[in-house]
């Protein structure tokens, strides 16, 4: 059986994969790569927001494929790695996960948004800072615990940005593109 994106739904997700390029870049990318600040406001972007919701309101594929190419694109730019297609697989996960639940919940509100927020946030921070220990051959638990800045920040983050953002991204995609 073959898969096939509407081609309005293709615009749509280069359009958000532009915007999340964009805000990643522009937020952690100019000057910042060797500030202590770094891993604080690389996690004040739309990537995991715009692949939810995109997820939620196109389904599992396109979900996936904004939140791969949004790390993908912008690592080409700033800083490309080991890590690139890793961390492209875990927010394209998000984007599964958020097509999977949109197909249960169709219309999701403000609290369904926030508590798909942490428990979202959380798989992907641990699976994220999980891989790093094992690539580099550190303890699991100190890295947990040194990149607990980063999670806090992330799930301060998506708390906001899911139910207000995310949810107007949502209503935007069904209603123009469908």
């Amino acid at each position: 059986m073959r898969s096939r994106i509407p081609t309005r739904q293709i615009s749509a997700l280069i359009l958000l994969v532009a915007l999340g390029v964009v805000v990643r870049i522009g937020v952690a990318g100019f000057g910042l790569m060797a500030s202590p600040l770094h891993g604080i406001l690389a996690k004040v972007g739309l990537t995991e927001t715009l692949t939810v919701a995109c997820g939620l309101a196109f389904g599992p594929l396109q979900g996936f494929i904004t939140g791969a190419l949004i790390i993908v694109v912008s690592d080409l730019y700033m800083m490309p790695g080991p890590w690139t297609p890793f961390i492209a697989a875990i927010i394209g996960l998000l984007g599964i996960v958020g097509g999977v639940l949109g197909r249960f919940r169709e219309n999701p509100g403000p609290i369904f948004m926030t508590v798909i927020a942490v428990v979202l946030t959380l798989m992907s921070e641990i699976l994220q800072n999980v891989w790093f220990a094992l690539f580099f051959g550190l303890p699991i638990v100190a890295v947990l615990v040194i990149g607990a800045t980063s999670i806090v920040s992330a799930l301060i983050n998506n708390t906001v940005l899911f139910p207000t953002l995310g949810l107007k991204t949502i209503k935007i995609l069904r209603e123009k593109v469908g």
